[in-house]
């Protein structure tokens, strides 16, 4: 499965980049994850979305041929980035290639609420009409605390966050199959 992973933080030692960095090292035997950077996207401009820049077209084009997305993303003012929401209104416009798309997100902040609110309003946004995401139900991932349980590195030292990962990993893969054979 190929997966690709939009991480809502620009921030070279962001967290949630190196979330996204150690679940494709962690699970790289159950499946193929690309990290996207959405550093290079110009500001979403209707004027140009017939004609968008090589960096959008890249960005939609990688989206477009992934199994599905892992959304990551950081919590700013109680809700997702700015960067994340301009890269969200990129893959909705023109090719909606969000629609249908199997998601599933994450986020980690050094709060101890570990992004609920971000992750709430990425969810409302990821079901409005024009991006039309299937989301993984339930299975939410917020990593409170996270400077306590990752180290330097970027290597998650909790244990009992380890165990989450890998249960909501196995229900992600397992729901992906079951969506897939639905879809046949």
């Amino acid at each position: 499965m190929k997966v690709v992973a939009i991480v809502g933080s620009i921030r070279k030692e962001s967290y949630n980049l190196k979330l996204a960095k150690y679940i494709q090292e962690r699970y790289k035997d159950r499946f193929d994850l690309e990290i996207l950077s959405v550093r290079e996207l110009p500001h979403y401009d209707q004027d140009i979305e017939m004609n968008p820049s090589e960096a959008v077209t890249a960005f939609k084009g990688k989206v477009a041929a992934a199994d599905a997305v892992l959304w990551i993303t950081p919590e700013y003012n109680y809700s997702i980035p700015g960067v994340l929401k301009n890269a969200i209104d990129w893959l909705s416009r023109v090719e909606k290639v969000l629609i249908g798309k199997p998601s599933w997100i994450m986020g980690a902040t050094m709060g101890t609420l570990g992004t609920v609110r971000a992750q709430q309003h990425l969810r409302d946004i990821l079901f409005c009409p024009g991006v039309g995401a299937s989301l993984l139900p339930g299975n939410e991932v917020y990593i409170g605390a996270v400077h306590e349980k990752m180290d330097e590195a970027g290597k998650i030292t909790h244990e009992p966050t380890v165990k989450f990962l890998d249960l909501v990993v196995d229900n992600f893969i397992k729901w992906f199959e079951q969506q897939q054979s639905l879809s046949k």
